[in-house]
């Protein structure tokens, strides 16, 4: 019997073996955990962090957990244009496209980010 972590690793691993960053298109990868939100663009053929975004780093923050990872998606994709990434592709590290993560997303593209 696996535990909820155990689950969400191996969807993750299965997510992992279809999606890859490149240089052109790097991954956006969500990590979530009951505090906060965190979230990279990773070129994974050369092993990079081009740019990363957390609740951590909102400062004077008001709101619920949504609306803060709507702010982090917000704050990723100006991080990401700044390192000139128009195009990403999407890891919801193994989560359910739903609630934070589904806020994240929908942050970033309306920061400009595509996908």
């Amino acid at each position: 019997m696996n535990t909820k972590a155990e689950s969400r690793r191996k969807i993750h691993l299965r997510i992992r073996s279809k999606i890859s960053g490149s240089p052109e298109r790097p991954r956006l990868n969500v990590f979530r955990s009951n505090k906060g939100i965190y979230a990279q663009v990773i070129d994974d053929i050369n092993g990079k962090t081009l740019a990363a975004a957390s609740s951590k780093n909102l400062t004077n923050f008001t709101g619920n957990k949504s609306q803060q990872a709507t702010a982090v998606g917000k704050l990723l994709a100006e991080k990401a244009k700044t390192a000139g990434v128009a195009t990403v592709v999407f890891d919801r590290g193994g989560y359910l496209y739903h609630g934070r993560v589904k806020a994240l997303a929908e942050g970033a593209r309306e920061g400009g980010l595509i996908f």
